[in-house]
């Protein structure tokens, strides 16, 4: 378990290294996942890359291990709220019209994606 925890930070420390080394406007971790994410693919492609942490589902062991502890790590992200609380106070109103305005825009970006993939979905099943 402690290779793969290994497996995924050493992922999201080089996402993180190419990120800011080659000035990307991607966050580092998102780097990592993809990589991960071909890790897991060539290992399903290729069993000569099935050893350490990837043989077994070791990653994708440790992974479920980390998501049954996810709240856990919001922890620190209610700490930093309460600490800025005075922040908070002064720019409330922006920060709450803020965050509406971003749903609404995620919500109808989500129906427009889910409507698009909708009609490709029949043309492509009328073929």
């Amino acid at each position: 378990m402690l290779a793969s925890l290994g497996l995924i930070l050493l992922c999201q420390l080089i996402g993180e290294a190419v990120a800011r080394g080659l000035g990307l406007p991607l966050p580092g971790p998102v780097l990592g996942l993809l990589l991960l994410l071909t890790l897991l693919m060539t290992r399903d492609r290729f069993t000569l890359l099935a050893r350490g942490p990837l043989r077994n589902d070791g990653v994708e062991t440790a992974s479920k291990g980390l998501l049954a502890h996810l709240s856990l790590l919001f922890v620190p992200a209610g700490v930093g709220v309460v600490q800025k609380l005075d922040l908070l106070a002064s720019h409330g109103i922006a920060i709450t019209l803020v965050l509406a305005l971003s749903v609404v825009v995620t919500l109808f970006a989500t129906v427009l994606t889910f409507r698009l993939v909708s009609r490709l979905l029949r043309q492509q099943d009328a073929q």
